[in-house]
């Protein structure tokens, strides 16, 4: 108030820029007086001017506010210049690793930095600006855009596939499945007409994210259950073949999200632009070649 009130030698236009009462800064004006021990200013005509004590303190003061607005400064450019994405596994390596070249070109002067964790980040606790998750929505004090659904149907490589044959779903049962959750192998099953079987289905390799699974198809080492909108490219490119129509899911989707109080920060604003619009334009095709799930 102090440093408003000399630098526009009006008690009145300073509660303005601060947004209080022309009483209010009055009164602290005299409050601090009285704990200084010495008057700060002097009324003349309708304004004000400062005493030979606040004339001394004035400089300093001011001086004190632009180092503190020059140290804010530097926090601000820092952090308009970095953008910190987390998200998980198969989404980082099996799609967004590969298009993140395409934002940074569309703002050469930002740094993008990819943390790739499986759990879950703290905005409140870690450096990251948003974050790509997979789950039902619904997070407290975030803002959250629905991508893609996190489905899922079998894949396997073309060699695998010309070493078993045409297959049906009953096929399945019968072959190495890489299993990462055993109950998605069930419900897909199901969905697509296969009963229970007497025994188990036969267990593949088991690995720890989808991105892993969908190597290791590529790889010719199983049946995987993938995300369809993760791996069309590598579909289209041959690396994969996508075996039948049908496409299980469990309510859950992939989701862009951020702290509700920075959804204005220019950074998120043209990275969620960016991605909801890649999204868009990767939407999958339909598929071709694939035979029915029944």
């Amino acid at each position: 108030m102090f440093e408003a009130a000399a630098r526009h030698g009006n008690f009145t236009r300073a509660a303005e820029e601060l947004g209080m009462t022309q009483a209010a800064v009055s009164y602290q004006m005299k409050l601090l007086e009285e704990r200084l021990g010495a008057p700060l200013f002097m009324r003349s005509g309708r304004g004000i001017v400062l005493t030979e004590a606040g004339s001394r303190a004035a400089p300093h003061i001011t001086r004190a506010f632009d180092a503190i607005d020059a140290a804010f400064g530097s926090v601000r450019a820092d952090d308009a210049a970095v953008l910190t994405i987390s998200t998980f596994n198969s989404v980082a390596n099996s799609w967004l690793a590969w298009r993140l070249g395409g934002f940074q070109m569309e703002h050469p002067a930002m740094a993008v930095r990819l943390n790739t964790s499986d759990a879950v980040v703290s905005f409140a606790s870690e450096e990251v600006d948003v974050a790509i998750r997979s789950g039902a929505g619904g997070w407290p004090d975030l803002v959250a855009h629905r991508l893609f659904p996190m489905d899922f149907t079998p894949m396997c490589s073309p060699d695998f596939l010309a070493r078993h044959g045409p297959l049906t779903p009953h096929d399945l049962i019968d072959l190495p499945l890489i299993d990462r959750q055993k109950r998605r192998w069930t419900i897909w099953l199901e969905e697509a007409g296969v009963p229970a079987p007497a025994q188990a289905p036969r267990a593949g390799i088991r690995l720890d994210t989808e991105a892993n699974e969908g190597h290791a198809a590529m790889a010719g080492q199983g049946v995987a259950l993938l995300t369809p909108f993760l791996w069309h490219h590598d579909v289209a490119q041959g690396r994969l073949v996508r075996l039948f129509d049908q496409v299980s899911e469990r309510g859950s989707w992939c989701w862009l999200v951020y702290p509700e109080r920075r959804r204005t920060v220019p950074k998120i604003r043209q990275f969620r632009d960016w991605l909801v619009e890649e999204v868009a334009r990767n939407a999958l095709p339909k598929p071709v070649g694939v035979r029915a799930g029944g």
